[in-house]
């Protein structure tokens, strides 16, 4: 589904916006239209925005629920502040994975407007004065020029939505190209990831093993491996997994076709990790 990204500062119209393009999408395509916001976990919005913890799950959530949701069909409204820079190009390499369009909406008001416009709500809907500072100080306004950020509509409070350039954005655009980083690698066989979890998980055993009666500076042989692991310091459990989860990922990106040396690309990936 095509994505269309709200941004602004707290209390600057994002949801009434978001609102009128879920109606005008449903009326005048007859596609499916989800509106995903910050309500989606439940959560008190001060409670959310005070706590950088509670903040990360939230974007998480919202992340995670655009893409079960995003396809080549239909249309996605992310409904949340989405001020943080790197955030929104996250979903941009999101985009570019599920091929398809996306735009932003920029809806633009002054922190003044916004303030007064949150002193309006019923009380229980409030930001407190002291989050929404917060938030406005650190928003990161959208920049047309970044491709993340691009095609950008800015909207301010008297403007009227551009219905039609906004249609054409997201279904007339071609979807970003993906590249490496997004897309999936055809595997070089069919027991490639048997081959490649059962190598890691080996090198990673006989590892763990050879501490037990070694010290920095030894050199570990593992199995099916003409290099040597350099052991320069002690590597725990949760260490050793951490880099095979990496070094397996990378793997699934990159694939090789002789699979007799993955145990040497896991060493020498090893060797580069503990320096």
């Amino acid at each position: 589904m095509p994505l269309i990204i709200m941004c602004g500062y707290p209390c600057c119209g994002k949801s009434k916006r978001a609102e009128e393009l879920r109606h005008y999408f449903t009326q005048h395509t007859g596609r499916k239209v989800y509106v995903i916001g910050d309500d989606i976990l439940g959560n008190e919005k001060n409670w959310v925005y005070a706590d950088s913890q509670n903040e990360k799950n939230l974007r998480g959530a919202l992340k995670a629920e655009v893409e079960r949701k995003v396809t080549k069909d239909d249309i996605v409204i992310l409904d949340s502040l989405n001020y943080i820079k790197g955030y929104r190009y996250e979903l941009f390499c999101l985009i570019k994975h599920a091929q398809t369009p996306h735009c932003l909406v920029y809806c633009l008001t002054s922190a003044e407007v916004s303030s007064d416009w949150n002193r309006s709500r019923e009380s229980s809907a409030q930001y407190t004065q002291e989050i929404l500072d917060a938030l406005v100080l650190r928003f990161e306004a959208p920049d047309s020029r970044n491709r993340w950020d691009s095609p950008l509509f800015t909207i301010q409070k008297e403007d009227t939505l551009p219905f039609d350039a906004i249609s054409d954005a997201i279904f007339k655009r071609k979807a970003p190209p993906p590249n490496q980083s997004t897309q999936s690698q055809p595997l070089s066989s069919t027991n490639f990831l048997y081959e490649l979890d059962k190598v890691t998980q080996d090198v990673l055993m006989a590892v763990l093993d050879s501490q037990k009666t070694s010290v920095p500076g030894d050199l570990i042989a593992v199995p099916g491996a003409t290099e040597k692991i350099e052991l320069n310091r002690s590597l725990n459990m949760a260490e050793l997994r951490k880099l095979r989860r990496q070094f397996i990922s990378y793997t699934k990106m990159h694939p090789t076709e002789n699979i007799g040396q993955i145990a040497n690309m896991f060493v020498q990936y090893l060797n580069k990790s503990m320096h």
